[in-house]
């Protein structure tokens, strides 16, 4: 080895620098039953962490072995503690950037009995009171009052990294008792970018879930309780933000802009005109089908997990309902909420890809539905001083008609629901995300029927997609008919179109529009009598199909009468030897003649309850503390 021309020492081959031999030092003999000196920890704290080859150390150490070496790991655990409380100097920070790496390594091997084996671990169960309620603590306090907003951000990434690691163990409740609500708030108040937000918006969310339907967890009763209207604000456009990153990673495998479009008019309609670059863009990658399928089953990446804690705080608090619906845009930015709803629009037409996927669908539409079960929301959501520029996801047919522009943020919600619709269908239904889908869009046409809103929207797309639901439904009965909970599926699908049929004229804009429904209800007739009688629906007494049977036979025999007698049979349209004309006159002629008999409360559902979703969400949970842990440890 050749030797150092200074000390005449021998010079190693690769240069390693002194933290790594320090490292190696502190874990290298099980058999090494002494503490480290004063001057060992206080030169660790001082020099910069390299926490990549602290993550090798420690991945390469097994768990039964790493259990062995408990003296060296509780002295670096209870040392890293006590560095953040340090005022002065980098221990502090350096402590943060190796208790992080240290905890998402330790806490990422499977052990024989996880609680007790990481306990052993890190402070040994004697003194675990006491230091874990020292580390909480430390964390507590530069949260909230850190020196710099770095420190503080890095103090948020640890609690993470507990956070998302030990999830499944009893080390969280240290995490319920020292309550850092007020902390992660004043974070988030003082954040200078949304950025720095999404993860402390994201730790509530995990800590509020904690075990939530086994007691009464604080962090649920804070979201409850807080009205800070400013912070509020901010963490809806953190919210945005992170739905605006998400969305452009489903842009990049397929850019869906419609032909014809360039990126400067698609600024142009959502208001961003201002940032439109003058150059063409560098062309985007185009994957073919199989290739993109793959990328898209990977999607959403990680950071979706914000949309955890955004379910939470829409459950719990009206205000941040309100801001979130109503928040304008600051300018040269999209509102918060189109990109929620335009991030919501490229998951739901990819659900069917993943199981992470859909419950993140779940997610979303769970967040649509409480916002529409709100009247005072669903009325802004309905009215003309909603508008805004929606970017909504085409990337597989069949398309909606596309609607450049601004539009009111109900129409928008509509057209995300019809494509979910459109998109998933499977022998293996999911049958929860199809029935919060139509029940979303049977509560927004109630709203408007009882309110007697008129919204230009392309209400035949509607109603073609959901008769063509009914003949899915139909033609996969054997599949489908034992699903749990598909009853209620059946009863919102033909509630709804029973709901058009006898009050379209208080929410449809053209009486056009109200007799293309009857005579799509007319064209499907026998799929109605087949599909009621596949599923027993007439023994069912919360839905109306009798009203939809009925409606078509209505109409055959008036046809039947103009055509000699000839009803149109298989294969053969309604009305085949009339015109288009004559089919809409005897529609009309029709209404005369026409008893609607409904049954009542069409326009009333069940209100949304947390407990029904209880299995949903406890997956839901996990699926976002399963992110949080790829996200922290990258």
């Amino acid at each position: 080895m050749e030797q150092s021309p200074l000390t005449h020492q021998p010079r190693p081959e690769v240069f390693q620098q002194k933290i790594v031999r320090l490292y190696e030092a502190l874990f290298a003999d099980v058999d090494d039953e002494g503490e480290k000196s004063e001057g060992f920890w206080r030169e660790f704290f001082l020099l910069r962490p390299d926490r990549s080859s602290l993550r090798r150390i420690l991945d390469e150490i097994s768990p039964n072995d790493l259990l062995q070496l408990d003296l060296q790991t509780r002295q670096l655990f209870a040392r890293a503690v006590a560095a953040l409380r340090s005022t002065h100097g980098v221990a502090d920070l350096h402590a943060l950037d190796t208790l992080s790496t240290f905890l998402i390594a330790v806490l990422a091997k499977k052990y024989t009995n996880p609680s007790s084996d990481i306990i052993e671990i890190l402070a040994g169960l004697d003194h675990v009171d006491t230091v874990f309620a020292d580390f909480v603590g430390a964390l507590d306090s530069i949260i909230r009052n850190g020196r710099s907003l770095e420190l503080r951000e890095k103090a948020v990434e640890v609690a993470l990294a507990v956070t998302s690691g030990a999830y499944q163990t009893t080390l969280l409740t240290y995490f319920i008792q020292r309550d850092l609500f007020p902390a992660i708030m004043k974070f988030v108040q003082d954040a200078d970018t949304p950025a720095r937000t999404v993860p402390a918006f994201t730790l509530i969310g995990l800590l509020a879930n904690y075990n939530k339907f086994e007691f009464q967890n604080p962090y649920q009763m804070r979201l409850n309780d807080f009205v800070n209207e400013g912070t509020i604000q901010k963490i809806i456009k953190s919210v945005g933000y992170a739905c605006q990153c998400l969305r452009e990673r489903y842009i990049a495998v397929q850019d869906d802009l419609p032909e014809g479009w360039t990126l400067a008019s698609t600024l142009n309609m959502i208001g961003l005109g201002a940032i439109a670059p003058g150059g063409k863009p560098a062309p985007k990658p185009v994957y073919d089908a199989e290739t993109a399928k793959k990328m898209f089953a990977a999607l959403p990446k990680e950071e979706a997990a914000v949309l955890l804690a955004t379910y939470d705080f829409t459950h719990a608090n009206k205000l941040f309902c309100f801001n979130l619906v109503t928040l304008q845009a600051d300018k040269g930015e999209e509102q918060p909420f189109a990109c929620f709803i335009s991030f919501a629009s490229y998951l739901l037409q990819h659900a069917h890809l993943s199981q992470r996927t859909t419950l993140y669908s779940h997610l979303s539409l769970m967040v649509f539905r409480l916002l529409i079960e709100d009247p005072a929301l669903c009325k802004r959501m309905c009215s003309e001083e909603s508008k805004v520029g929606v970017r909504l996801c085409r990337q597989r047919s069949p398309y909606l008609p596309l609607v450049q522009g601004e539009r009111i943020v109900a129409t928008a919600v509509m057209d995300t629901m019809v494509d979910a619709i459109n998109h998933n269908l499977r022998r293996r239904l999911d049958v929860g995300l199809y029935t919060l889908c139509v029940g979303i869009l049977l509560r927004i046409i109630s709203y408007m029927s009882r309110s007697r809103t008129r919204l230009q929207y392309h209400w035949a797309e509607l109603f073609r997609s959901l008769l063509s639901l009914i003949r899915f439904l139909t033609t996969y009965a054997s599949d489908l008919k034992d699903i749990s909970h598909i009853d209620t599926l059946l009863d919102h699908v033909v509630n709804l179109l029973a709901l058009g049929l006898s009050s379209g004229e208080s929410f449809l804009p053209t009486p056009a529009a109200y007799d293309d429904l009857f005579y799509k209800v007319v064209e499907t007739g026998e799929v109605l009598v087949k599909f009621r009688d596949t599923y027993k629906l007439a023994k069912r007494p919360s839905n109306s199909i009798e009203t939809l049977v009925n409606v078509s036979t209505h109409y055959k025999e008036m046809l039947a009468g103009r055509t000699g007698g000839k009803a149109a049979g298989p294969g053969r349209r309604i009305g085949s030897q009339l015109t288009s004309l004559q089919v809409a006159e005897v529609i009309k002629q029709g209404y005369e003649t026409l008893s609607i008999q409904t049954k009542e409360g069409l326009d009333s559902w069940e209100k949304f309850r947390e407990a029904d979703e209880r299995t949903l969400l406890k997956k839901m949970a996990r699926a976002a503390v399963a992110d949080v842990k790829v996200l922290v440890a990258e």
